[in-house]
């Protein structure tokens, strides 16, 4: 067997690791928190463990395996995302009401399935069959895209809850910063954007292309909570001129006035109970607590601020003096020789753009219904770029495109400054 893409890792080995971390990432929950839905845009864990084995099945299985036949007809449909191609879905909103089949039917199934594609593996000669090498290590990508899917969800199902539960007292944090927010100049010119190399990308990072920048700065490192709490008390949410429009609109209607996970409680005032940086929590933070993985603390005044809104995001860089990179602004500087002294690039929080999700010039998607995975969804997105804390390790790169609508929030989004 000849090695792939993926960490040097010989493919059933890689496989084998993937699957493994997304049952471990499980490990820490109940029955309960694995069946749960805490809103549509969110899916339970139960349903993410069965829709990344649903497409090993579907992708690899059903086209390579002799005598193919599914672990069960109706996971089909009920584990199929949004891929017409294949047929029928369950409602995307609904998902959280599957009680069956029951979460060890579903470790079942990946078992099963997980046994299959082992042997299929083993018994092929990788460097003769490509196609299946770039199926298996697709599907691996995208398990991995799935594993922080759990992770984001999980914190927005657990921090509906009163007893505001941790998930894991181990779990990661996003890196603190406590040093000066600085400038880096960037000269501009012809960039060449987009994935090179014979390593593995998702097709929206191609093709690699041509792109005129003009000269900027990017902030050296992110906004932390700290400044977006200066900003807060400044009264950006109440300041219309910060916004964009749609941004307003969702400051009045849904009465924003923090990030996501953030609560002020009057208890952690301080002695004196000011709400300013002066009266805080022991440390800092003004009262104001945030909700994490690890459970609630009191705010962190050098960490990232995180679970942004494009909205908001773009309203405290405009009130800080600044706005938004672009993508190619962001890569560009991210292959600088100058890149190191830019600070939490990648693995504390996805960073806001202001570049609209769209295909780079000769995109191509792929034919049949893989090529559903990026192409559908370029309009009304924008990109983010870097990775969380949450992303799996190894999975980040310079060229990756992530993207949500502007006002989603329960994702580990952030902000860098541009100018």
């Amino acid at each position: 067997m000849t090695e792939m893409d993926g960490g040097g890792l010989p493919v059933l080995e890689r496989y084998r690791a993937v699957r493994a971390r997304s049952l471990l990432l499980a490990a820490p929950l109940s029955i309960e928190d694995c069946s749960a839905q805490s809103m549509p845009d969110a899916s339970p864990v139960k349903w993410h463990l069965a829709h990344t084995t649903w497409f090993f099945e579907t992708f690899v299985l059903e086209r390579f395996e002799p005598g193919f036949a599914p672990f069960h007809p109706a996971f089909r449909v009920l584990f199929n995302s949004y891929y017409n191609g294949i047929g029928e879905r369950h409602p995307r909103a609904q998902r959280g009401l599957l009680t069956r089949p029951a979460l060890g039917e579903v470790h079942a199934y990946r078992c099963d399935v997980d046994t299959r594609v082992a042997r299929l593996l083993a018994g092929a000669e990788i460097a003769t069959a490509p196609a299946l090498a770039d199926l298996v290590e697709l599907g691996l990508q995208h398990e991995q895209q799935h594993q922080e899917l759990m992770l984001t969800d999980v914190l927005h199902l657990l921090g509906q809850s009163p007893l505001l539960p941790a998930y894991h007292d181990g779990a990661r944090a996003p890196q603190a910063d406590g040093g000066a927010l600085d400038w880096m100049d960037f000269e501009g010119g012809l960039a060449v954007i987009g994935h090179h190399g014979a390593t593995f990308c998702f097709d929206n990072e191609l093709p690699r292309h041509r792109q005129f920048v003009e000269p900027f700065a990017l902030s050296t490192r992110l906004v932390n909570n700290g400044e977006y709490l200066a900003f807060i008390e400044a009264g950006g949410y109440q300041d219309a001129s910060l916004w964009l429009a749609e941004g307003w609109d969702a400051v009045r209607t849904q009465r924003l006035a923090h990030p996501l996970y953030w609560r002020h409680d009057a208890q952690h005032n301080g002695h004196n109970g000011h709400n300013g940086h002066n009266g805080h929590d022991g440390g800092g933070g003004g009262g104001w607590r945030e909700f994490t993985l690890h459970g609630e603390h009191k705010l962190d005044l050098a960490a990232p601020v995180t679970h942004l809104s494009l909205y908001e995001a773009a309203a405290c860089a405009a009130w800080m003096g600044a706005r938004l990179p672009t993508e190619a602004q962001w890569e560009l500087a991210a292959q600088s020789a100058h890149a190191g002294a830019l600070r939490q690039m990648s693995g504390a929080c996805w960073q806001w753009t202001s570049s609209s999700y769209a295909p780079y010039p000769g995109y191509g998607s792929a034919p049949g219904a893989l090529g559903e995975y990026n192409g559908k969804f370029m309009l009304n997105q924008y990109v983010l770029r870097g990775s969380s804390h949450a992303t799996p390790p190894g999975h980040a790169r310079a060229s990756y495109r992530n993207f949500f609508p502007a006002g989603a929030r329960w994702q580990f989004t952030g902000l860098r400054l541009a100018r």
